[in-house]
């Protein structure tokens, strides 16, 4: 995938990092998830499309509360992944970008995007997702970053990306205000609730590792293995003077908006 607004323009691929990403990026707390189905989302009796799923994250650990998912990603490495780590669910995977994806109207009570709504083409998607969603359906917008500016560990993880990819673009996270229905979503969705909420995540120094090499500025980059390597080595280097287990302050955000 190549966005000019991503990275400099830079190319990145998630399937490059998805045996990392589904081993260190299933992070969410369950308080994350309880906050969903608090707004009554996601729940027994609904239909569920997850739209940039990856590993599937969202349809595996909100199935115990009894919807049926489906979950689309553009990556057939990430949907290789989520079948594997699904096991015995009953969740249906796909292979297709959201612009891509297709089905029957009136479909799904809740379409989510969770990490993923900042790669979608607007224009393709917010008609398509409407025209997918039953009559008063819910489009959920997801996302969770950690806080650079409250954490030296993260701070310092994100300039040793950086030093070894300047091209990327998802450092320097702060907090935020969601002000309502966004503009480009105002002819289609209507505000149904705004959650804004903290997280602290617990990591090991393995774990942060790994969660930071399945980031979009080293896995998931267009850089070469031995730039890859280089940066491992200097970061493994920087975790081994911090402690074994720490925790980062992270922001999360749920947008959920009513279909008009």
């Amino acid at each position: 995938m190549k966005l000019d607004r991503i990275d400099n323009g830079n190319a990145f691929d998630w399937g490059r990092t998805s045996d990392d990403y589904a081993k260190f990026r299933d992070i969410y707390p369950d308080a994350f998830y309880q906050k969903i189905v608090d707004l009554g989302l996601c729940t027994e009796g609904q239909t569920v499309l997850d739209l940039g799923t990856g590993t599937g994250v969202l349809p595996r650990n909100l199935y115990k509360y009894g919807a049926k998912f489906t979950g689309a990603d553009i990556s057939e490495n990430q949907i290789e992944q989520a079948r594997r780590l699904s096991g015995g669910m009953d969740i249906e995977y796909i292979v297709a970008s959201a612009e891509d994806v297709s089905f029957p109207g009136k479909t799904f009570d809740t379409v989510t995007a969770c990490q993923s709504f900042m790669y979608f083409d607007k224009a393709a998607v917010l008609p398509k997702i409407h025209a997918m969603l039953k009559d008063g359906g819910h489009f959920v917008i997801l996302f969770m970053a950690w806080l650079p500016e409250e954490s030296g560990i993260a701070k310092r993880s994100e300039e040793l990306v950086l030093k070894h990819n300047p091209a990327w673009t998802g450092d320097g996270m702060k907090r935020y205000t969601l002000p309502g229905t966004p503009r480009w979503a105002e002819e289609l969705y209507e505000e149904d609730n705004i959650v804004t909420f903290s997280i602290d995540i617990p990591f090991t120094r393995e774990t942060w590792h790994g969660r930071m090499k399945a980031c979009r500025g080293i896995g998931a980059s267009s850089m070469t293995e031995a730039q890859i390597a280089a940066w491992e080595r200097e970061h493994t280097e920087y975790l081994e003077t911090q402690p074994e287990q720490f925790t980062i302050p992270h922001f999360a955000t749920i947008l959920s908006m009513r279909k008009r």
